[in-house]
């Protein structure tokens, strides 16, 4: 697997243009098209089901205003693209709230680069938005923190795993990063009668050209804490691991460690659920 569209949310926080250029950085180290998407924040549902035409009613402005935004937005976009050196971008501005436009239009992505939520941010509809992505889009999610800076990550990598088929589908799907890293380091998580880390793993990626190194496994995790910590022990500037967790009716369900590792996180996370 390669990655050959990369998708970026594009809005107009203070971290959107370290995330938009650490996505572009991403494009150019893996010769994929940059697809940058803004979102009205409006439901496509009112659309479809409405009887109404909004740009035909008092919501006009509002509308008009909203459009606006994401134009300018997309602007941003478009030239942090340029000034990387991006050959292949786009623009997107889709008619939607956040979560629902960016979990539909991930589907045609093979990585979605979406930002940490900020503490005192006004809530989304749907909660976290990389919580709500994560759990309705079936690829990848690379979440850049508020706080990050630099727009190169993957060179010294943490893998957290346990067996699942959440841990699984992360390392697949980290291939690509993995290849290209200086150093790649695995944490095997655990129950004492439930050894995480089979001695097939680091075989399978060496076979992909992946020189891992095992670090001893440790107790099954409760929460985010302890793996973050051992990121920062290891000096990595990224951490692909499992998301767990599941949606139902409208509250989204996260295990403690994929809760706790979204509101904490100082790293880029890479996640599959």
């Amino acid at each position: 697997m390669e990655y050959k569209t990369i998708l970026v949310h594009v809005d107009d926080t203070r971290h959107a243009p370290v995330r938009i250029a650490l996505a572009a950085q991403l494009a150019l180290r893996h010769d994929a098209h940059l697809a940058g998407v803004a979102l009205t924040g409006v439901s496509r549902f009112y659309y479809r089901e409405g009887s109404a035409d909004l740009a035909r009613t008092v919501l006009a402005p509002h509308m008009d205003q909203l459009y606006r935004k994401a134009e300018r937005d997309l602007d941003d976009f478009k030239q942090i693209a340029l000034d990387a050196g991006v050959g292949s971008h786009e623009r997107r501005l889709v008619d939607d709230e956040a979560g629902a436009g960016l979990a539909l239009a991930g589907r045609y992505a093979d990585m979605l680069v979406l930002g940490q939520t900020e503490p005192g941010a006004p809530a989304l509809p749907g909660g976290d938005l990389a919580a709500h992505v994560l759990l309705a889009c079936p690829r990848p999610l690379l979440v850049v923190p508020y706080i990050q800076r630099e727009t190169a990550p993957g060179s010294r990598v943490l893998v957290a795993w346990n067996g699942s088929a959440e841990a699984v589908r992360a390392l697949v799907a980290a291939l690509p990063l993995l290849r290209r890293a200086d150093s790649v380091t695995v944490a095997g998580f655990g129950a004492p009668d439930e050894p995480a880390a089979d001695p097939q793993l680091l075989p399978y990626l060496a076979r992909h050209g992946i020189a891992a190194q095992l670090v001893a496994e440790s107790p099954r995790l409760d929460s985010g804490e302890p793996l973050l910590s051992l990121a920062a022990d290891c000096g990595a500037d990224l951490l692909v691991m499992g998301g767990y967790g599941r949606a139902r009716l409208s509250e989204l369900l996260l295990g403690g460690v994929t809760r706790s590792v979204l509101q904490s996180m100082t790293i880029p996370v890479l996640m599959t659920h």
